[in-house]
C-alpha cells in the first residue's frame, strides 16, 4: 500500500454515525409510490411562490404611498426654522 492512500484514508468515526449512509437515505428514492400523493405540496396553490403571496396584502401600496410621500416633503415642505447651520441663541460656554 502507498503512503499517499494511507494519508487519504478517511478516520474511522468513534461516534458510530456514517454520513454517506445517512445522506443515502435522505434522499428521495428514484420510484417513490407516494410521490403522485406528495405533489399537492409543491403545485398550484400550495407552491412556494403562492403561499407567500398574500403574506403582506398592502405592504407595495403603502410603500408606493411612502416614497411619494418622501418626495413631496423633501420638495415641498420646507423648515422655516431652519439657521443655515448657525448656532442657536443657547450656547454653552
Amino acid at each position: 500500500m502507498r503512503v499517499t492512500r494511507i494519508l487519504r484514508a478517511v478516520p474511522k468515526n468513534p461516534t458510530g454515525f456514517n454520513i454517506s449512509e445517512f445522506r443515502r437515505a435522505a434522499r428521495v428514492p428514484e420510484h417513490d409510490p407516494w410521490i403522485k400523493n406528495e405533489s399537492w405540496r409543491t403545485t398550484g396553490q400550495f407552491s412556494r411562490s403562492e403561499r407567500f403571496k398574500g403574506a403582506l396584502p398592502g405592504f407595495g401600496t403603502a410603500s408606493v404611498a411612502f416614497a411619494i410621500y418622501c418626495v413631496y416633503e423633501h420638495l415641498f415642505l420646507k423648515d422655516k426654522h431652519h439657521h443655515d447651520g448657525t448656532a442657536s441663541a443657547v450656547t454653552a460656554h
